[in-house]
């Protein structure tokens, strides 16, 4: 076995651990550590955002190495198993899209945002970018894909018995899928419209501070911490998976055959983006940090319950056994 390989599968599995425990305590933190933060719109697409990264620890990882040729599957479940993680990607584009989109509303019209962000919009929302994410990723399932020439290519191979050749993503996603489609129009569309965004919010909130009054000032500050906060989400997102992207344009525009291995770099950055995210929560918004505090104070006293509780038992249970040798003993020299 290679060591380039068994030193990236070590990296990946160290990532899926990273990616499952952060965003379940994001989770957590939210829906149980801050209160009535899912009647919030930002938080319940931060959710949302969440669940994509951790089914990038749980399911989009371990595909990331099987679909490397070290397992030989029909065309069929190769390509199924691809567009999963073309679908976890474009969920995060989404969710942080809407997140986007959220503060932009909130911001411009404060007097209508309340009536139109209901709980009840807001989860259709967050409904509707988990639809367009499986519509969006499950595209090369009707027929934008390479399986006519995969299928073709073993045919030839094995005329007499039919062998599963290796499965790896490329031999059955198409490269101008990947650039066209998924990079420019799936990536990089929402990514130009999130900026777009945040340019305008950062703009209004620096005009809005200067003119208003000190008691209006500490809310607007509260405002601009956490659109920097989520800024910084996407300029981590946008840094971790544009390098990967421009390997495929590179790619399919200098038809230069490109090993697997240099693809590695590329792959553990788009992957690492899911485990940095809890991370930025923590040290930039405030409740998730309290929350995270909470939910740690929790365990660690339970902790120390179970353990006082065992400690109490073992000692009960020495005195009893303590008891019962001196009566024992008490007994064989009584006349």
């Amino acid at each position: 076995i290679d060591s380039l390989w068994v030193v990236y599968t070590v990296l990946e599995v160290l990532i899926a651990v990273a990616c499952c425990l952060g965003n379940v305590l994001v989770v957590c933190a939210v829906c149980v550590g801050i209160r009535d933060s899912l009647r919030e719109p930002t938080f319940c697409f931060l959710v949302s955002l969440a669940v994509a990264d951790f089914l990038v620890g749980v399911a989009a990882v371990p595909l990331a190495v099987v679909l490397d040729g070290w397992v030989s599957l029909t065309p069929d479940l190769c390509l199924l198993l691809s567009c999963v993680v073309l679908v976890l990607t474009q969920a995060s584009v989404l969710s942080l899209l809407a997140i986007a989109v959220d503060r932009y509303l909130r911001l411009h019209i404060p007097l209508r945002y309340k009536a139109l962000a209901t709980q009840r919009r807001t989860w259709l929302a967050v409904s509707l970018c988990w639809i367009l994410s499986c519509l969006l990723g499950f595209t090369p399932l009707f027929g934008w894909n390479n399986y006519s020439s995969l299928t073709s290519d073993s045919t030839n191979t094995s005329s007499s018995s039919f062998i599963s050749p290796p499965c790896t993503f490329l031999s059955v996603i198409s490269l101008p899928f990947m650039v066209y489609f998924n990079f420019l129009g799936c990536v990089m569309a929402p990514l130009l419209v999130m900026t777009l965004l945040y340019v305008r919010i950062f703009w209004s909130l620096q005009g809005r501070l200067k003119e208003s009054c000190p008691q209006a000032q500490a809310s607007l500050l509260r405002e601009r911490r956490l659109a920097c906060s989520l800024a910084l989400v996407l300029i981590l997102f946008a840094s971790c998976w544009i390098p990967l992207h421009l390997m495929n344009c590179l790619l399919m525009l200098s038809k230069i055959t490109i090993l697997t291995r240099s693809y590695f770099p590329g792959i553990l950055l788009s992957h690492a983006n899911s485990a940095i995210n809890p991370v930025v929560y923590a040290y930039r918004i405030p409740k998730i940090q309290q929350a995270y505090s909470q939910i740690w104070r929790r365990f660690l006293l339970r902790l120390n319950c179970c353990h006082g509780d065992k400690h109490v038992e073992r000692s009960i249970t020495s005195n009893r056994a303590t008891h019962t040798e001196t009566r024992g003993s008490g007994g064989k020299t009584t006349p």
